[in-house]
């Protein structure tokens, strides 16, 4: 029977799942937001977002409950002064999954895991777009009388040299 067995596995050992959950989680505070595939982000959810919450409370024991995850020093450092002053006032859900379609090579379902206080895109103010400024185009320019003057081509002839055979004589411009 496999009860309480819901864990989605991924295709990996233990050891192998973990460093790779450590290794996106350390992605995912240093960059903010990374893509992967859905079920990656969705096992790395619950990984990420009781280390957040533990990093609101800034204590030894807390940096080396979560360094124990992580295993590094400066995810730890960029959780705790980046990432927790932003979130201290959200009671959970610091993390959201954007689908995006499907990759190319094996069509694997992709996915944007991005912090939800940090999505430069939604929390800037778009500033009102200047009106597009016209020109007018400037009259036609007028050309100076010797510029337009015509060139005379010579037309030389070329002889031909003793010993050649042909009687034609070519001209060239």
């Amino acid at each position: 029977m496999r009860h309480n067995k819901k864990f989605n596995h991924l295709g990996r050992t233990s050891a192998h799942r973990k460093a790779m959950l450590s290794n996106m989680a350390t992605s995912l505070i240093l960059h903010k937001r990374i893509t992967t595939t859905v079920a990656k982000a969705k096992a790395l959810r619950p990984y990420v977002e009781p280390m957040i919450t533990r990093s609101k409370e800034d204590t030894t024991h807390s940096r080396r409950m979560v360094f124990k995850l992580l295993q590094n020093k400066f995810a730890v450092t960029e959780l705790f002064r980046e990432v927790s002053p932003k979130v201290a006032d959200r009671p959970g859900g610091y993390t959201r999954i954007i689908k995006l379609g499907n990759r190319l090579g094996d069509s694997a379902e992709m996915c944007l895991i991005e912090l939800v206080d940090f999505n430069a895109n939604l929390l800037d103010s778009k500033a009102p777009k200047k009106a597009k400024t016209t020109r007018r185009r400037g009259g036609k320019k007028v050309v100076a009388p010797e510029a337009t003057a015509v060139v005379k081509t010579e037309k030389t002839v070329i002889e031909p040299v003793e010993g050649d055979t042909e009687t034609n004589t070519e001209v060239k411009e």
